[in-house]
């Protein structure tokens, strides 16, 4: 993990690049064997449209949905890609210009009205984009398409046709919801999302979507089913943190509350001012540092009297939270400070040359995978004196005089511009209990060019790195009847520029990283960000 490796040939700039969708699967040419278990379809979502009209899309976070996928059958693979035909995309192409504001592109009036229409186009609200391009998810039978505003997408996991548009607001009191949320054994899917509170306060509210209903007779949509079962307050009346992931252990949520905040007044008055972008509504707090809420799942109540603190870092993905002899063991990907990483993710820095790419990534908060650990028994009298007991951390936690507990994390692993990102486990197995291996993306000054596995006990990594490759996410598929964590394989989706076939699925044995197979497709894949292994 701590190779020194340059790419002065700059070749991650074509996974920043406009594709076009494909009009049927293409065959892949197979390399290597493929495990005679691994059948299903690999889906992945991220940007694949980088500007329309000649006006470019500034951020990684802007580029129009494209959702992708492997078939794995019988020793065979097929890959197939197709825009998700969001109004926003729909009305960019139809209109071949920007029409709906992004994360960090502004959306400006149509030229060709006359200056009555376009001055009241300013005041006409916000217009919220459906643009879901970073995570495909499972709500039960169906498979939604999302981003973190409101809107999902229901798509068909075979033919990918974009099939309905989804305001999560008909349903349940948010303004938006994380690209991660969380799946019980049952099915029952858990998210979060900031809120309107009491006395028009900021607020976060979890949301309970309960599984099919095992009645044949009730086919109702799931979604009709959802309810808020809890509201987290906001350390900040009108500027909630910014928030990507949340953590679930067996009994407990945990919600990592960061110095980066989103500016209500800003946002509410943004679309009135030419040129604002979601981006510019962003601000730090340089003086509140970090907090960590936690609340029970059943029944669900927030633990108002744990008032946990620690020092100002960003956080976007929780790796695995579970519970330990009377303590909550958190493991996060943490960005130290409170500069908001995403400034540094526009794509100018993203498709710079490599010298300027490092410069721009000497800038930006230090990446470190930490381990924070919450006692669930606090007493009074043990102020100042570390009230972890657990024998395999260094992770401590103290009570102040003021009643906050002040929590000093555990590095698992850190190197100079090297991120452990896109966090996996074996999630089926794993999620919310005491595990041993986290696979993630490596990111070199903020470039994907590695995967790697994190052994979070002895912190040993193993690493898959090629010349000039750049890898995405690795999702875990395990084994079927697997006894071992770790016994699966990953799949990466992998650009190699310049090669006969530039784009290929990666096939690794999880256990020491070694490749099983790789099935190569003669076209190049851009950049993607989260997805789904649908067996």
């Amino acid at each position: 993990m701590f190779s020194h490796v340059e790419h002065p040939a700059a070749g991650y700039k074509k996974i920043f690049e406009t594709v076009e969708e494909l009009n049927e699967p293409i065959p892949a040419r197979v390399i290597g064997v493929l495990p005679s278990w691994l059948g299903g379809s690999l889906l992945r979502m991220g940007p694949g449209l980088f500007e329309v009209g000649g006006e470019p899309f500034n951020h990684l976070f802007d580029g129009q949905a494209l959702i992708h996928k492997f078939d794995l059958k019988n020793g065979q693979v097929t890959y197939y890609r197709k825009f998700i035909r969001t109004d926003t995309y729909v009305r960019a192409m139809t209109e071949n210009r920007v029409v709906i504001t992004e994360f960090g592109t502004a959306a400006y009036p149509d030229p060709c009205k006359n200056i009555f229409s376009r001055f009241f186009t300013y005041f006409k609200g916000i217009e919220v984009t459906d643009n879901c391009l970073v995570n495909i998810c499972p709500i039960g039978e169906d498979f939604y398409a999302v981003t973190e505003t409101n809107y999902i997408t229901k798509v068909d996991p075979d033919s990918l046709e974009t099939l309905k548009k989804v305001d999560l607001c008909k349903y349940v009191s948010v303004n938006g919801v994380t690209a991660h949320p969380h799946t019980d054994a049952d099915g029952t899917v858990y998210n979060i999302g900031n809120c309107f509170g009491k006395n028009f306060s900021l607020a976060y509210n979890i949301v309970k979507i309960p599984p099919p209903q095992e009645d044949e007779k009730d086919k109702s949509d799931p979604l009709e089913r959802a309810q808020v079962v809890l509201q987290l307050p906001s350390s900040e009346r009108l500027k909630p943190s910014y928030l990507h992931s949340f953590g679930m252990t067996d009994n407990h949520f945990v919600f990592v509350e960061q110095p980066v905040k989103i500016n209500v007044l800003k946002y509410l008055s943004a679309w009135s001012v030419r040129g604002t972008t979601y981006m510019d509504c962003f601000e730090s707090n340089d003086s509140m540092g970090t907090w960590f809420h936690l609340a029970t799942k059943d029944p669900a109540d927030y633990l108002s009297s744990y008032k946990f603190r620690t020092s100002a870092f960003n956080i976007f993905h929780h790796i695995n939270a579970y519970e330990d002899q009377g303590f909550i063991v958190v493991d996060l990907c943490t960005w130290k400070g409170h500069d908001f990483v995403y400034d540094y993710l526009y794509l100018a820095n993203l498709k710079g040359e490599w010298e300027e790419v490092k410069k721009a990534a000497m800038r930006a908060p230090q990446p470190e995978v930490r381990r924070y650990v919450l006692p669930l028994d606090i007493h009074r009298e043990e102020q100042g004196r570390n009230l972890v007991s657990l024998s395999y951390t260094t992770a401590t936690a103290a009570l102040r005089s003021d009643g906050t507990i002040w929590l000093e994390p555990e590095v698992l692993f850190s190197g100079p511009r090297q991120a452990f990102e896109f966090p996996q486990i074996n999630y089926s197995l794993c999620r919310g209990k005491k595990y041993s291996f986290a696979y993630g993306l490596g990111l070199n000054h903020f470039i994907p060019d590695r995967i790697v596995k994190l052994n979070v006990q002895t912190k040993e990594t193993w690493v898959w790195q090629e010349d000039e490759c750049y890898p995405s996410e690795p999702l875990f598929v395990p084994t079927p009847a697997a006894t071992e964590e770790d016994d699966g394989v990953l799949l990466s989706i992998v650009v190699k520029p310049g090669a006969e076939r530039p784009s290929f699925l990666l096939v690794l044995d999880a256990v020491k990283l070694t490749e099983l197979a790789r099935a190569e497709v003669n076209t190049i894949i851009p950049v993607t960000l989260h997805g789904t292994y649908k067996p």
